[in-house]
């Protein structure tokens, strides 16, 4: 029987947003019959920068996914909390749209450089939309920042939809507002996962 692709959220760690609202931190991974890959890396160390947001990690938690081999990295954007594994998959391919890759290197107070540019870390610059795998599609997706790019991918459950920060909780594609959460409706997926939610948005059902 041919592997079934398949998504599996797992939490890395939570942040604290506002006085007692904490957001989980959630990378995503695909099993895909040709190999495995990995939307986003979180976080796995604490950084001055944002001790504001009082980062608890999840111990481990992304060692058991590098241990058990990773095809190719796919970084929806690179703000800290979405780069910050990338270091353990060094020599691993890393694809990130051009535009996002140079606002990381660029913009003053965008994300954490040192966490972008880890010692072994290979960036495979995207320019629109991109074929992964048979099956699994990467597309530009501007709103949440300029470069962000959404995981399109087929699955037996119909076409789901890794969007990282591109919606941070399921209202925002009820009554999407940027080109990004625009573009995720239009491609009428049966799932959207979302880094900052426990569980996908669906139609009809917010997260």
């Amino acid at each position: 029987m041919t592997p079934e692709t398949t998504i599996t959220p797992v939490n890395v760690a939570d942040l604290l947003v506002g006085e007692d609202e904490v957001l989980p931190v959630h990378v995503h991974v695909i099993d895909h019959p040709e190999g495995r890959v990995l939307v986003d890396t979180g976080l796995t160390s604490l950084h001055p920068a944002v001790a504001d947001m009082d980062p608890r990690l999840v111990p481990g938690a992304l060692d058991a996914i590098a241990r058990d081999g990773v095809l190719a990295v796919v970084c929806t954007h690179l703000h800290f909390d979405h780069c910050g594994g990338n270091h353990l998959f060094a020599g691993i391919p890393v694809y990130v749209q051009r535009q996002e890759l140079e606002d990381a290197r660029t913009l003053e107070d965008y994300t954490i450089p040192e966490w972008v540019d880890a010692p072994g870390v290979e960036y495979v610059p995207v320019d629109g939309e991109r074929e992964l795998l048979p099956g699994v599609r990467l597309l530009p997706a501007p709103g949440h920042t300029r470069g962000s790019q959404v995981v399109v991918v087929d699955t037996p459950a119909g076409r789901e939809v890794v969007v990282g920060d591109t919606a941070v909780w399921g209202g925002q594609l009820d009554e999407p507002e940027t080109e990004g959460q625009r573009l995720v409706r239009s491609l009428e997926p049966s799932r959207a996962w979302m880094s900052h939610a426990d569980d996908p948005w669906e139609p009809g059902r917010s997260a």
